[in-house]
């Protein structure tokens, strides 16, 4: 059973399809151990309680924190962080206690319209600003720069020309996140279940 802990800072729309996935049997031998939110009273993590999942919050400014979170997590035995719409940078300790096992999904084909600020509805209005005619998401592992782990696995969405920022942003995560997102934590649960490592032979 693969334990992830999901990160999350707003809505938390791809924590639900998590949830809704694992459920429904279509995401298998993964477990949410915990959700861990940037702030209080968000839509995610009342997500979260509904469905009986511990949540912590965790504001990232005060190494204090970042101990007793990492604690929290060794104590859940978690695996994996999957950062669902988190807004924040992932400070070094975390970094440092998950290699390579933290992934991001980003609503881009990176490694065009990433980086600093790249988040929300910007990526999708850099995208019509640039006139591009495919766009989609990215899911990359983490490091210490913003958007630039390995890309583990990207699915293109067509750009209309009656495309706003908007519809942009509610096609790429129907067509692309909730798609990608599911499969990659997959391939990380089927590779611990079998001893390899994820992505060694692709999806």
């Amino acid at each position: 059973m693969l334990r992830i802990a999901i990160f999350v800072s707003g809505g938390g729309s791809n924590l639900q399809n998590i949830i809704d996935d694992i459920q429904s049997g279509d995401l298998k031998d993964v477990k949410i151990a915990r959700v861990v939110a940037s702030k209080t009273g968000t839509l995610a993590e009342q997500r979260a309680i509904k469905h009986r999942i511990p949540v912590s919050i965790f504001v990232n400014s005060d190494s204090s924190d970042t101990e007793a979170l990492l604690a929290q997590l060794a104590e859940d035995q978690t695996d994996m962080i999957v950062l669902a719409g988190y807004l924040q940078k992932i400070n070094h300790e975390i970094i440092r206690a998950f290699p390579d096992k933290i992934i991001n999904i980003h609503p881009a084909l990176l490694p065009k319209h990433g980086g600093v600020g790249m988040y929300g509805i910007r990526p999708h209005e850099a995208v019509l600003a640039a006139g591009e005619q495919t766009t989609g998401a990215t899911v990359h592992t983490v490091n210490e720069e913003y958007d630039k782990g390995k890309i583990l696995l990207q699915k293109e969405v067509k750009v209309f020309s009656d495309d706003t920022a908007e519809s942009l942003q509610t096609r790429v995560m129907l067509e692309a996140e909730r798609v990608i997102l599911p499969q990659v934590i997959q391939e990380f649960a089927l590779a611990k279940k079998v001893g390899t490592a994820p992505f060694a032979a692709g999806l």
